[in-house]
Formats: structure tokens, C-alpha cells, sequence
């Protein structure tokens, strides 16, 4: 590759990104209200995109083996729980997350004994060592 090429290709990634953000201020700022499609979209899509994205991370769950899904739904719950108490969205994703990691890292898997383990130690060697794999 040559240097005029690569040069041109960070040139058009440049003006490209310069126009998707500031095309919304040149289309829309005419200091009245934006159009009311705008609006609706600014309501709507929100809610669609964490739809969406629930529906890709369950796409592969199996159902007839290993813990049946029992993770993940458990996670869902608590991500659902953790917003409708709190009604903060990213403390319902990291505990979900958090939840799903521990489920399936150390409570969840096949032939570790531990429950046993996790009492006898303190939690943070037993989150460091079964869940981040830390000796």
C-alpha cells in the first residue's frame, strides 16, 4: 500500500465521521422543534436496541443440556429485578453480568466441589481464583 493511499483512506474516514455527526445540527437546528419522526424515534429505538440485544445473547442458549439455561435466565431476572427496584441501568447490567459470571464460572460447572470451597474461603480469593482464574 502506498502512502497516498493510506492517506485518502484516513481522509474519507475523517470527512465521513465529521458529516454522520454534525449532519444532525445542520438538518435539525433551526431553533424550533425537532420533527416530530425524530421524536418518536428518540422514544422508540431506545427500547428496540435492548430488546434486540436480549434477543442475540439468548440465541444460543440450549435448552436441553448442561444447567438448561439456567444462567442466562437467571441473569435476565436479575438484570429485570435490578432495574425495576433501582431503575438504573447500568447497575442492572454489571449485576446481571456479575450474577451470570459467578453462576456460570464457579456455581454452575461441572465437577468443581465449590460450594464447599466458597465457604471455607474469604470471598475475594474465592472470586480471584474461580472466577478470574488467578492462583
Amino acid at each position: 500500500m502506498s502512502g497516498n493511499y493510506i492517506l485518502t483512506v484516513i481522509l474519507v474516514m475523517a470527512v465521513v465521521t465529521l458529516l454522520t455527526r454534525a449532519l444532525p445540527f445542520f438538518l435539525f437546528d433551526r431553533g424550533g422543534e425537532p420533527p416530530k419522526w425524530i421524536c418518536y424515534l428518540g422514544n422508540v429505538l431506545p427500547p428496540a436496541m435492548m430488546a434486540l440485544l436480549v434477543v442475540y445473547c439468548l440465541r444460543n442458549v440450549d435448552l436441553t443440556a448442561g444447567s438448561h439455561g439456567l444462567p442466562e435466565l437467571m441473569g435476565v431476572a436479575a438484570a429485570a429485578g435490578l432495574h425495576l427496584w433501582k431503575g438504573n441501568t447500568l447497575l442492572s447490567i454489571f449485576g446481571a453480568t456479575a450474577l451470570y459470571m459467578v453462576l456460570v464460572q464457579a456455581v454452575l460447572c461441572e465437577g468443581r466441589p465449590v460450594v464447599e470451597r466458597a465457604i471455607r474461603e474469604s470471598p475475594l480469593r474465592f472470586i480471584s481464583r474461580y472466577i478470574f482464574h488467578w492462583r
